[in-house]
Formats: C-alpha cells, sequence, structure tokens
C-alpha cells in the first residue's frame, strides 16, 4: 500500500496495489499496521467504530458535510464505480483552512481517503452507480451535522457533471460565509 500525503494539512491518500490474474483481482482496502504506523499513532486504526455505505445513481451530489463539536475522522472509499469526492478543511487554525481539494475515487485503483476531523466532505457520483464506503471514528450523531451547500458560490468547487440529484437536507445547506462566522 503506498500512502501519500495531499494539499491539504493531515489528509492522506491511501493506494493498495491490487493484485490481478485471469480471475480479477484481490486488494488489501487497509491495513491498521501500516496506518498506525503513517499516522505515527499506535491504535489509531482502532478507533473507527463504523462503517457506512451510500449507493448513488450518476449525478448525485452528497455533501457538502461536517460535524461540529470534535467532527469526526473517516476513510473513504468508492467500492464499486467511481466519485469525483471533494473535502475542504474547515480547521481555524490549520494552515490550510478554507482550501479544498479533490480525487477521483473509483473501483479501478481503490484509492481511498484519510479524512481528518474538522473536514467538509462530499462528492458527485460519475458512473452509472457509485457505491461509497466510510468507515468513521465516532458514532453519527444528527445533532452535531452541520453543512454548506455544494454549490456556494464562495467554495465554487467544480463538479465534473450535470447534477441530476441532491437531498432536500443538501439543498437547504448553509453558505461557506455562514459557517466560517460560526468557527472563529
Amino acid at each position: 500500500m503506498i500512502i501519500d500525503t495531499t494539499d491539504l494539512a493531515d489528509v492522506l491518500l491511501m493506494r493498495p496495489t491490487p493484485f490481478r490474474d485471469d480471475r480479477g483481482l484481490f486488494t488489501r482496502t487497509f491495513d491498521a499496521e501500516i496506518f498506525d504506523e503513517t499516522l505515527g499513532r499506535p491504535g489509531a486504526a482502532a478507533q473507527f467504530l463504523q462503517d457506512s455505505q451510500s449507493r448513488s445513481a450518476q449525478g448525485v451530489i452528497r455533501g457538502m458535510h461536517g460535524r461540529s463539536g470534535r467532527g469526526e475522522a473517516k476513510l473513504v472509499r468508492c467500492a464499486h464505480g467511481a466519485v469525483h469526492d471533494v473535502i475542504v478543511d474547515i480547521r481555524p487554525d490549520s494552515p490550510t483552512f478554507g482550501a479544498q481539494q479533490a480525487f477521483l475515487l473509483d473501483d479501478v485503483e481503490f484509492a481511498h481517503l484519510y479524512i481528518p476531523p474538522g473536514f467538509l466532505h462530499g462528492f458527485q457520483a460519475l458512473s452509472t452507480v457509485a457505491d461509497v464506503c466510510y468507515r468513521i471514528d465516532r458514532p453519527h450523531d444528527p445533532s452535531e451535522d452541520i453543512g454548506v451547500h455544494h454549490a456556494d458560490a464562495d467554495l465554487a468547487i467544480a463538479w465534473p457533471q450535470p447534477i441530476t440529484t441532491v437531498s432536500a437536507r443538501d439543498a437547504a445547506a448553509g453558505s461557506w460565509a455562514a459557517l466560517t462566522a460560526q468557527l472563529t
């Protein structure tokens, strides 16, 4: 497994090395020992408590979501299909506060993203169907949900395909300006 740093502080892109043959492929999608060693925190992998999966049709956007309070760390990967995955640093003391970065997550390379607490996260399904798997380090508490509208002009996220569907919650999400006023 190759682990790369990204343009955003503390975010890691993990790229497994699939073994491919005439049967298909086999890949290790997560290795706790390598994860702990990379973070320099023994036992960090054991802090992940919940796995979830979403299925989205092409063009669907889910996001931009985050958590208030102490936030949540997550590992995100696309198990089937492909997504344009976007994260935004919302940690006021971070050197990359307000910066965003996009990643292609798909079922060809099997890369997955380690997103530490303090980020907004969202994605757009690029394939006919996309299954995204999330591993988080805290039980979900809806009272801590925060979000910014996926088309917020201040964030100006460049979604690569026409948007087909967003949830009512995401369509009603607030602005980047309102969120930053709360955070700073």
